[in-house]
């Protein structure tokens, strides 16, 4: 009970940290301080969140995950009251540093702790996550209504902040009183490949920071976001062959849901034409409660349907996202409950079906790619804005570049997970085929060619060749074989049995 409480309080803040929503009070931003200097340093939580996650999941095999999860929810909360202080430039960024190594901290912690527990914790946690990366943006946004302060972006939810550590310490406290059961560690090549995946993180935050500070144009942006997720993709066929599925998919989903949610909420906000962000918590909750439904489902009912499941819920993705250039923008907010419950319930399959059959190790693997995805959607995504909103003129232009980019965008992220389900089934089948060598013919007993090789007496350098099983001659039938002397006696010997 206690484990199911902290996943459905602590993913969601672990989630909520990603999405940067300091231009939406840009209004209340004090004059003395660079606005676009506090923009990007707003935008660090989600590097150092992709960076934690893969040193975490390693460090998992010294730390028990019990002790991981309080550590990173008090550095949450640590970040929510360091935000009440806020005032320049460097302390915004160090309060975002400081909130996305707590949330990095949080999400391998949170996934060892369920991984040998009830199948049912296991599936919720992929159906919260997949609901968090839904509704992260409009969950950064909700607390912005009407605020009178900035720096309620740096500190959004400090009540369940709260109540998310005291219930991780009293996890911890039971866990010490019961024993302590051990916890899921990687392996010692799982253990390489997820600080391996380290590397193109580390590169794509990079690439995002530089893109942010150096104005880049939008041909440039769109292609280093591509040259990312190929290598992404490059890092995912780098594992065994009964863990890329996962891998391709855990890609799949960062790249896709949480950019995708995030420009359909902003363009479904009320100035755009859509129902604002009261009309849309129906639709939000009508997938998510689908979401955690079918990961249950999936876990319970399906526990060998890796295979066909996961590449099922990537192309229901693919529907959603598809029913994206139809239905938005919408003023009635009930009809996005189509793109929303496709997009989460998608994940949800792909990733519990996905998760069945591999191991701690590969699925920390996995996660790590995730959460590069993650960052690498949002720049492929700010790319094409750059590309559509070149050179607007008025409010409809903008509105109608808004809304342009978001039809773009899922056209380019539909393709994008058409071609991962295809490379994942390509190398599927390629890893069942047995090698070249397997396939030749193997000679069989009684062939031929077949020789027993036994030694002569007092030449170990030489040996006789004995005739197969069937080989002898028929003139021979009725004549005793020569008897063969046991080692150490010679043939001349006769007394032997």
């Amino acid at each position: 009970m206690l484990l199911g409480l902290l996943v459905v309080a602590s993913l969601p803040l672990a989630i909520v940290a990603i999405p940067n929503t300091l231009s939406v009070v840009a209004g209340l931003l004090p004059g003395d301080l660079n606005h676009a200097g506090l923009m990007r340093t707003h935008g660090l939580a989600l590097p150092a969140l992709m960076l934690t996650v893969p040193l975490a999941a390693v460090a998992l095999r010294r730390v028990p995950a019990a002790y991981m999860l309080v550590a990173g929810l008090a550095l949450v909360a640590l970040s929510d009251a360091a935000g009440g202080y806020a005032g320049s430039e460097l302390v915004v960024g160090a309060v975002r540093v400081v909130r996305g190594i707590g949330a990095g901290l949080v999400l391998p912690a949170m996934l060892a702790a369920v991984w040998e527990r009830t199948p049912v914790l296991r599936a919720l946690w992929v159906g919260v996550l997949g609901l968090s990366l839904l509704v992260a943006q409009a969950l950064a946004l909700w607390p912005l209504d009407d605020v009178s302060s900035w720096r309620v972006t740096l500190q959004p939810y400090p009540l369940v902040t709260g109540i998310a550590l005291a219930l991780s310490a009293l996890h911890l406290g039971v866990w010490t009183v019961c024993g302590r059961p051990p916890a899921p560690v990687p392996g010692v090549r799982e253990r390489g490949l997820v600080l391996l995946s380290a590397g193109p993180a580390a590169g794509i935050a990079v690439v995002a920071v530089s893109t942010a500070s150096e104005g880049w144009r939008a041909g440039w942006v769109i292609l280093l976001a591509a040259v990312a997720v190929t290598a992404l993709l490059v890092m995912a066929s780098m594992g065994a062959a009964e863990s890329r599925t996962l891998a391709y998919t855990m890609v799949a989903v960062g790249v896709v849901l949480l950019p995708s949610a995030a420009q359909i909420t902003m363009v479904e906000m009320g100035g755009l034409g859509g129902p604002g962000l009261r009309g849309l918590w129906l639709p939000y909750v009508l997938a998510g409660v689908l979401a955690v439904a079918a990961a249950i489902l999936v876990r319970l009912h399906a526990p060998a349907a890796a295979r066909w499941l996961a590449p099922l819920g990537l192309l229901a993705m693919v529907g959603g996202l598809c029913s994206v250039r139809f239905l938005v923008p919408s003023a009635d907010g009930l009809l996005l409950a189509v793109p929303f419950g496709l997009l989460a319930v998608g994940a949800a399959v792909a990733l519990t079906a996905a998760l069945q059959e591999v191991t701690f190790g590969a699925a920390a693997f996995g996660l790590s790619l995730g959460v590069a995805g993650v960052l690498t959607g949002f720049l492929l995504g700010t790319g094409v804005q750059m590309a559509m909103l070149d050179g607007v003129g008025s409010v409809q232009e903008l509105v109608d570049g808004f809304v342009g980019a978001v039809h773009w965008w899922a056209l380019i992220g539909g393709f994008l997970v058409v071609l991962i389900i295809v490379l994942a089934a390509v190398l599927a089948r390629r890893a069942d085929q047995p090698p070249a060598e397997a396939q030749e013919r193997v000679p069989c007993a009684g062939t031929p060619t077949d020789t027993l090789l036994v030694p002569e007496d007092g030449d170990s350098g030489h040996q006789a060749s004995v005739p197969p099983m069937g080989a002898f001659d028929r003139s021979d039938e009725g004549r005793s074989l020569p008897s063969v002397p046991p080692q150490g006696q010679s043939p001349e010997d006769t007394s032997s049995p």
